[in-house]
């Protein structure tokens, strides 16, 4: 049996990775985001014209903030195209204007029920301490608290409400697993 040649070989796989690219391409134009982290299900997502609101997946990009600098740095989140230089993040809203809510060591309480699984970790997977945010109230109009599906997301346990205005859009599932 003849074996295919090299030349042959990296062709294809030129064109393989060529055509991945388009469709890659084709897909984010079309709407399509892939979720590969932890903080909501693994999956495809398209974005929506649907208004924010309380229990919505969205995508955001993280404020300007010294705390995102240091969670880039430490890759919480990873390298991307937002201002303050990461990929957007996604997670769901679990509090909006008016929600009683309290963030701290025994994790997150909102309008007196506690979020399941959501007692901060004190140290990430390096061993380094992680920053958290601790304080309760109302949350302001504008802002929102956004809590990954995930013990271990980076989210309001750890840098508190974020605006409203940092939402760009908000995501349905196409197909998760």
């Amino acid at each position: 049996m003849k074996r295919p040649s090299l030349k042959v070989i990296g062709r294809n796989t030129a064109l393989s990775v060529f055509a991945l690219s388009i469709a890659g391409v084709a897909a984010a134009a079309a709407g399509v985001r892939v979720n590969m982290t932890r903080s909501i299900p693994l999956g495809f997502y398209r974005t929506t014209s649907e208004p924010v609101q309380k229990g919505a997946y969205v995508m955001f990009c993280p404020p300007k903030r010294e705390l995102f600098a240091l969670a880039l740095k430490r890759r919480y989140i990873e390298p991307g195209d937002c201002p303050g230089g990461s990929y957007p993040m996604m997670k769901r809203i679990l509090a909006a204007k008016n929600d009683r809510v309290q963030i701290g060591a025994n994790g997150v309480v909102i309008n007196g029920v506690p979020v399941p699984n959501s007692i901060p970790r004190l140290h990430d997977g390096a061993g380094r301490p992680l920053p958290h945010f601790i304080g309760s109230g109302k949350v302001a109009a504008g802002d929102v608290i956004v809590i990954g599906e995930s013990k271990v997301s980076f989210d309001s346990r750890y840098f508190g409400p974020i605006p409203r205005e940092q939402i760009s859009t908000v995501i349905r599932p196409i197909v998760t697993w």
